[in-house]
């Protein structure tokens, strides 16, 4: 083995402990008794328990908080991928004057401080009869993420052969049947993979939700308030409950995402 490669195996070692070992020590932390918690050094390997996880979930607002979190990211998912996908296909397989720019366009939307958005909007929705409510959040991450998720999108559909959605065609679908017999179910994989982007970017931001909502806060939002006065299993296991669905969603489509790269099946 070269001295090239041992380093390159010794920066990824590292690499891999800076992150994975503040992940497992929270982790600790949330499955550990509260006697656990407040002793130092926190052990590498506990005996294990419950207990700070039902006091945080017990807590007063965290399920309203939790439930306001869910809906919020579900329906900027969803939202965010129908905008998207007629964006991105356009761009996959239209070819017409200024397409570079309009994609450096979208993209430039995202130069703009988030603060910058959430004050006006927040002006707007009181005026619009949304303010605080899970629409108003909704729409503010699907602004956020779809500069994104159309250049992802854009990708993915440009993967995706235009024989294919041809020869559908010749067979005697329409164009949007082509679409939706031939592209979507190859696309499916990098589609999902664009959703979980925008879901996971709504279900961990906090600056923009925490100036749109006051009575009906997100996870993050409510976590970070109480974040000074909240002891430290509170805190735990609240870091535990906003990092467990990232992990959890790579999990669960981590099969599809590794269709990204497999031939094409017409269906």
């Amino acid at each position: 083995m070269t001295a090239r490669r041992v380093l390159g195996y010794g920066g990824a070692v590292l690499l891999a402990g800076w992150v994975l070992v503040p992940i497992w020590f929270v982790v600790v932390g949330a499955f550990s008794t509260a006697d656990a918690v407040y002793s130092y050094p926190l052990a590498a390997w506990p005996d294990w328990s419950l207990e700070s996880m039902r006091f945080f979930v017990t807590s007063a607002g965290v399920p309203q908080a939790l439930l306001s979190s869910v809906i919020v990211a579900v329906l900027t998912g969803v939202v965010t991928l129908l905008l998207a996908a007629p964006a991105g296909y356009a761009l996959a397989r239209f070819v017409f004057p200024g397409a570079d720019a309009y994609r450096l366009a979208v993209l430039s939307t995202r130069a703009f401080p988030v603060v910058v958005l959430s004050i006006p909007l927040a002006v707007f929705f009181l005026q619009w009869g949304i303010y605080d409510t899970v629409w108003g959040v909704a729409l503010m991450h699907t602004a956020l993420a779809l500069p994104f998720v159309v250049l992802m999108v854009s990708a993915v559909f440009a993967g995706v052969p235009v024989d294919l959605e041809e020869a559908a065609q010749v067979f005697g679908c329409s164009r949007f049947g082509a679409f939706r017999r031939a592209v979507v179910p190859n696309a499916a994989p990098g589609l999902a993979a664009a959703a979980t982007f925008a879901v996971l970017l709504s279900y961990n931001e906090v600056f923009a939700a925490s100036i749109l909502t006051l009575q009906q806060p997100t996870l993050p939002v409510f976590v970070l308030t109480g974040l000074t006065q909240a002891p430290l299993p509170f805190r735990y296991a609240g870091a535990l409950f906003l990092l467990a669905p990232a992990f959890l969603f790579i999990l669960l489509i981590r099969r599809r995402l590794l269709g990204v790269g497999g031939g094409p099946t017409l269906r």
